[in-house]
């Protein structure tokens, strides 16, 4: 009879081990729905660039860092952590706990990003160094094609050990072999202009061919068409003038709170939208057309305000302000630099392609180029009707010639020595003005956009829809060979009427459309030229936007962060998008198997 209960029990109840078994999953499924709030949080500190700790995190302070202060947030809301208590050794909210559920989510975006590029086959590098504090930080940056669009993502943050590019390289050659993705075709390279990265015999580019031999160097166009503008506002004299006086103004205005208070009051008595004036920098993207604009709108402001203020800095800057040479270098500045805004903002999008940037440059330098024939008179009238309109003297119009200094006649300067070109009708502004600094923009878009290899973007174009050569045989096989395809003439030429039957009834815009429709079993060589067309990058901007964030990351306060923390926070910030693709569980799990853990997290399957 007891032999009997015993097993009428067991049925009833299943047996000791089930019984057991059943327990411990039940707490495992706690510890889980625990660990996920833990998670939740990480990823939400992680994503906004919050710091996690804080000064003093004992039982005693009213303070206890951004982490544990959510994690008590979300208690008082939520019913299951009121009723669970976390073992005092293994709550999972210590520091190293911290870093380890950090480090798993950085891990699962690489891991991510790693089968992606797998999947393609074939990527780019980008890459680009940046100071933090005393320390010289690399990202290094991938672009490949996945479900059909151009993806760039931030694979790395090292910190470099040497500055040459042997060292570069190594670290760049580290980062791959690290994700196991160094024996994946690597297409192209994008670097910016420096010559450690661009040296054609010693530079990064050579060096890192020798082991990637296909890989193509492409000099950031978003880079080039900063130095465009910077060339051009430093080449002539009167333009380099220009924007050192846009520079003393904001200078005189910000750095004494005196003077900016008082700026502030006169753009309320004229009735104008408060703004600020912005300063100049070379390195900050079309910051120039920015400053031109501002000076524009606030002029009315600055002259006022100078007037106002008795001290010589403020009297010259008014004299140089309130002429018309002044006021039309500031119109004409703003025609140009308008033409190349547009630009400057598609070349830093992620999924922008190497003909359709190669196509729109061409666009703007053709605009740049007619414009000699057109806006010469419209733009002296407009810089006529402005003066008037901000009452500038007549007698400021008419800049008086001085005399060349007869004690430096036969010496090569740097300065304008005292000769100052006479500017004052609409005529000599055009010769002396107009013409050169439009000149020498066209000469420097012609110069820096022309390095590219002409075999390789002769190919690029020809998978562009919008290009004359589009799906020329010739220009793709010289593509094709460069990364040994064999591309097959009847793929083409099948391609070309299937792409003409349906441009009938759909519009076929660009690259990446063409690749889209194309079936890759259909059309397995054609289409893999096209995805090495898409892969190639136009810029490395995704890497600027990663020492933005780390501007916003590594702060004052968090400057004692380790080098591991710090990769693996800039991943969370900057894949903030495939931060939030992955659920808690696949994070969980992960951080299960890191190590041995004192409680299992694992559930049976």
């Amino acid at each position: 009879m007891l032999s009997w209960n015993g097993y009428e029990a067991s049925t009833a109840h299943g047996s000791v081990v089930e019984q057991l078994d059943s327990a411990n999953e039940k707490e495992i499924k706690e510890r889980r729905e625990y660990l996920s709030r833990v998670v939740a949080v990480t990823k939400f500190l992680g994503k906004q660039n919050i710091p996690f700790r804080g000064h003093d995190e004992g039982i005693s302070s009213d303070n206890h860092g951004n982490f544990l202060e959510c994690i008590n947030l979300l208690k008082e809301f939520d019913p299951f952590l009121q009723s669970y208590s976390a073992p005092s050794h293994c709550s999972y909210l210590s520091p190293s706990s911290q870093n380890e559920v950090i480090q798993c989510c950085a891990q699962e975006i690489a891991a991510t990003i790693v089968r992606e590029i797998k999947e393609a086959g074939m990527f780019s590098v980008m890459a680009d160094e940046a100071r933090d504090g005393s320390t010289e930080q690399l990202a290094v940056c991938v672009r490949y094609v996945a479900e059909g669009s151009v993806k760039e993502h931030l694979l790395a943050m090292t910190e470099l050990k040497g500055f040459d590019a042997e060292s570069v390289t190594a670290a760049i050659e580290e980062q791959l072999r690290l994700n196991g993705i160094d024996h994946v075709k690597v297409v192209a390279q994008a670097y910016d202009g420096a010559s450690v990265m661009s040296g054609p015999v010693g530079g990064v580019q050579a060096k890192f061919r020798e082991n990637h031999p296909m890989a193509i160097y492409v000099h950031c166009y978003a880079h080039q068409l900063n130095l465009v503008l910077c060339y051009t506002c430093q080449a002539i004299p009167e333009a380099k003038d220009l924007f050192d006086l846009l520079q003393s103004v904001y200078t005189f205005f910000s750095v004494s709170l005196v003077n900016h208070h008082k700026f502030k009051e006169t753009q309320k008595q004229l009735g104008l939208q408060p703004s600020e004036l912005v300063q100049i920098s070379k390195t900050r993207w079309s910051c120039q057309l920015r400053s031109v604009n501002a000076m524009i709108d606030n002029l009315p402001a600055v002259l006022q305000c100078l007037s106002s203020i008795n001290n010589p800095m403020a009297v010259g800057l008014h004299v140089k302000l309130a002429r018309f040479s002044t006021v039309y270098l500031l119109m004409m500045f703003k025609t140009f630099l308008s033409v190349t805004e547009n630009l400057h903002k598609y070349l830093q999008s992620q999924t922008v392609d190497l003909a359709k940037a190669e196509e729109y440059k061409c666009a703007v330098c053709a605009t740049l180029k007619d414009m000699r024939s057109d806006e010469k008179a419209e733009l002296y009238d407009r810089a006529k009707a402005y003066c008037a309109a901000n009452q500038i003297p007549e007698s400021c119009a008419v800049t008086r010639q001085r005399q060349k200094q007869k004690r430096v006649e036969d010496y090569v300067v740097d300065s304008s020595c005292g000769v100052v070109s006479d500017l004052g009708d609409a005529e000599k502004l055009k010769t002396n003005l107009y013409l050169p600094c439009l000149d020498r923009m066209v000469a420097e878009m012609d110069q820096r956009f022309s390095s590219l290899n002409s075999q390789v973007l002769k190919g690029v174009q020809a998978c562009n829809p919008g290009s004359d050569n589009f799906l020329c045989e010739e220009d793709l096989r010289g593509l094709a060979d460069h990364y040994n395809v064999d591309l097959k003439p009847e793929e083409v030429l099948v391609a070309k009427n299937y792409l003409a039957r349906k441009r009938e009834s759909l519009p076929i815009a660009d690259m990446q459309s063409v690749f889209s429709l194309l079936d890759q079993v259909m059309f397995p060589t054609l289409t893999q030229v096209i995805q090495i067309s898409l892969t190639i990058p136009v810029s490395s901007c995704t890497c600027e936007r990663t020492f933005s964030v780390l501007r916003r990351l590594h702060t004052l306060l968090r400057s004692t962060m380790g080098q591991d923390r710090l990769h693996h926070l800039a991943i969370m910030s900057v894949e903030r998008e495939e931060l939030s693709k992955f659920s808690h569980s696949q994070v969980i799990d992960h951080f299960a198997k890191m190590k041995t853990r004192r409680y299992s997290l694992l559930l049976r399957k």
